[in-house]
């Protein structure tokens, strides 16, 4: 203690001289570093943890070499498979965001075999709506997986379904062109699962149907959506009718 009483202090006014590295920052011009490409940072915050922020670069690195499904799906298993539920649902959006689709897949993976994991159509219809052009196929399987993940847990249930998540999951595969494959989610939902659906999805997939060319799909959807409105009571059938004349009147205002 007592030798802190004998530092020199520097006289009042005096300055000390700038060390080498104080120099160097004197004479060095400001560096910034932006994007080396289009894509946007890592998203941090609510969306990525720094977790899932290093999960993903350790996935990126480890099939830096080798991106075949085998390789992607144990690089996976190795960098995501510690992430807790929130992380890793965030790493899967990240890795949409950014184009990697094949190693979202693979994270997909590493999800199911968590035991929090139920099949999500919200979850489908994103990589649906991210699948890169020539990926029919694997947007198939994929909804061959979704389906045989809701066979195995008891199909899909009136009452415990998010109608507006099934209608993502519809609405995606129609907007890629994947009728055939819409036809079967709604099949398995709606005209055999019992699932109480809206007018909406209805006439998603009865045009949706139309435009893609399955005009005995689209028949029948209308056919369901008829049998529907027949089962409305008096009173919501007039709401019913108020919103479509007011929706047509605002397209025809529009249109002019």
């Amino acid at each position: 203690m007592a030798s802190l009483l004998f530092v020199p202090r520097p006289a009042p006014g005096s300055r000390p001289a700038p060390g080498p590295a104080a120099r160097l920052r004197q004479g060095a011009s400001t560096i910034t570093c932006g994007p080396r490409d289009n894509r946007g940072p890592l998203q941090r915050g609510r969306s990525l943890s720094t977790e899932a922020i290093l999960a993903i670069q350790s996935l990126k690195r480890l099939t830096a070499a080798d991106r075949s499904p085998a390789a992607a799906s144990a690089a996976a298993s190795s960098a995501l498979g510690r992430l807790l539920k929130a992380d890793l649902v965030a790493a899967i959006a990240e890795l949409q965001r950014q184009g990697h689709w094949s190693l979202a897949l693979a994270a997909l993976h590493v999800a199911r075999a968590e035991p929090w994991y139920r099949p999500d159509p919200a979850l489908y219809a994103t990589f649906v709506s991210s699948a890169p052009a020539a990926s029919d196929d694997a947007v198939d399987a994929l909804v061959e997986a979704f389906l045989e993940e809701k066979a195995r847990g008891g199909g899909f249930v009136d009452g415990e379904e998010d109608v507006y998540k099934l209608t993502r999951l519809l609405r995606a595969l129609v907007a890629k062109g994947r009728g055939r494959a819409a036809w079967k989610v709604y099949e398995a939902a709606v005209r055999r699962g019992g699932l109480d659906v809206d007018e909406y999805v209805y006439r998603v997939m009865a045009r949706g149907m139309r435009r893609l060319g399955l005009d005995e799909e689209a028949s029948e959807a209308e056919a369901d959506l008829a049998e529907w409105e027949a089962t409305i009571s008096p009173p919501a059938r007039d709401v019913l009718d108020q919103m479509r004349a007011r929706e047509n009147s605002k397209t025809k205002a529009s249109a002019s």
